[in-house]
């Protein structure tokens, strides 16, 4: 059967099922817990929540401490997660040089349906939460969103053989990853609504079948089979030798400013990555609180008004790329999200909360174009170490994130709802003194972000 090399349908299911199922397991928990405190059925209906927001009242001070127990849950249970996923997104994606890419889209696949799967159990036989603790250090076993990203993009770069290309197709990644999770946002308050958790939670499990299947029969693999199929099989020692020694390898051998560069880029990435997940994870626990009382169905717009975001910041990083430099594309990024998280600290109506995203039309542009410029700066034979780096960044950025900002926003809540929002843009000051300094250096006027992997080398040996 001849196979394709059209990795776009792939991430369409997977984003969407996995965008499917995250609202509605934080909206899940919440109202497992709001079960727990109050000892009765959680009441919506189509306006508002039942939301309390007489701070006199007992039921208010109920309500807060509900939001703390389900910030401080959802931390526990992604930190569960985390160090088993960390592992395996740097293993798999790593190996992709050498092992091929599929296996890092389809580990993760199975982990999200034994996770779907599993929600499906738990909401139908109302087992007791504690129960995803043991499914998401399971899970992540399998990998997790960032492995599937890392061996996504890795696949993406294998596929464009003209540099100037991939800033536009990773950035086309991120706008499928933007739109289809607008989409299923969007429609999770609907499908809460209409069908309840468990069959979401079913619906979820069978795309992730779907996913599965094109992986396995009928996605092709950008490494080809003589590179890896005909090898002797190693022992699991010497396939860490080989992982670690690859990532090694990539700074150990690397020319000295190629080597700083690629330091600079990936710290740049990951603390702009701490702040915009830190901040935006908060969404759903800051519109279901006071003075919003969102219900399913406002959640699920919310979401969607990020789809809008990822567009523009796609068209953004279209057009800015053909007059602006990357550097400055990053700029124009990280001040787009400072407008827009300041903006939602202080939003106490609906109207303002939906007009937050408007500040932050362009906040998403930095990710792919970072990501670009550090897939330019290595060898082909050298992408899956820089994304296996990328993956395990996001995996502990994203860990650390959550669990910093749940447990902040549970500390605050009481007193002030938005700190988290106003921490989260202070911290961008981080990415935007590292790319200052890249800025002050004599490596901008070489451009040095924008040439090859080959003319970064003869520069450096020019200079030694």
């Amino acid at each position: 059967m001849r196979k394709v090399l059209c990795v776009e349908p792939v991430i369409f299911i997977y984003i969407f099922a996995s965008a499917l199922t995250r609202p509605l397991a934080q909206q899940f928990i919440y109202r497992r817990l709001w079960e727990e405190e109050y000892n009765s059925t959680f009441i919506s209906n189509s306006n508002v929540t039942d939301c309390e927001q007489n701070k006199s009242s007992p039921a208010y001070i109920k309500q807060k401490e509900v939001q703390e127990k389900a910030s401080v849950f959802t931390m526990q249970l992604d930190l569960t997660g985390a160090v088993p996923s960390l592992i395996v997104a740097f293993v798999i994606v790593a190996n992709g040089d050498r092992q091929g890419r599929k296996r890092s889209l389809v580990l993760p696949s199975v982990g999200a349906l034994i996770a779907d799967t599993c929600l499906t159990v738990i909401s139908y036989f109302s087992l007791p939460l504690s129960v995803l603790f043991a499914v998401a250090f399971i899970t992540g076993l399998f990998g997790s969103m960032a492995t599937f990203l890392g061996g996504g993009f890795a696949f993406i770069a294998d596929l464009c053989h003209d540099e100037k290309q991939k800033t536009t197709r990773i950035a086309v990644v991120d706008l499928i990853f933007g739109v289809v999770s607008g989409l299923a946002g969007l429609s999770s308050g609907y499908f809460l609504r209409g069908i309840g958790f468990t069959w979401t939670f079913v619906t979820s499990s069978l795309l992730h079948v779907i996913n599965i299947v094109y992986i396995v029969f009928f996605l092709g693999d950008t490494v080809g089979a003589s590179e890896f199929q005909h090898e002797a099989p190693v022992s699991f020692q010497e396939l860490l030798r080989e992982t670690f020694s690859g990532v090694y390898l990539l700074f150990k051998t690397a020319p000295y400013k190629k080597r700083i560069l690629i330091i600079m880029l990936l710290l740049t990435f990951m603390s702009y990555l701490f702040a915009v997940t830190g901040g935006s994870s908060l969404f759903t626990l800051y519109e279901l609180d006071e003075p919003l009382c969102w219900n399913e169905v406002y959640i699920g717009y919310g979401a969607a008004a990020s789809t809008s975001i990822f567009l523009t910041s796609f068209i953004g990083v279209y057009l800015f790329s053909k007059c602006l430099k990357d550097i400055y594309i990053i700029f124009i990024g990280i001040f787009s999200y400072i407008g827009g998280i300041v903006m939602a600290a202080f939003a106490k109506t609906t109207l303002l909360m939906f007009l937050v995203r408007v500040p932050s039309l362009l906040c998403f542009m930095p990710l792919p174009v970072l990501r670009s410029m550090l897939s330019k700066v290595v060898l082909a034979g050298e992408q899956g170490a820089v994304f296996a780096c990328v993956a395990c960044l996001e995996v502990v950025t994203g860990t650390v994130a959550l669990s910093v900002f749940n447990t902040i926003y549970a500390a605050t809540v009481a007193w002030f709802s938005g700190f988290s929002f106003l921490l989260s843009a202070g911290l961008c000051l981080i990415p935007l003194a590292v790319l200052c300094w890249l800025l002050c250096t004599s490596w901008h006027g070489e451009d040095l972000a924008l040439l090859t992997p080959e003319e970064v080398s003869s520069i450096d040996s020019v200079d030694s």
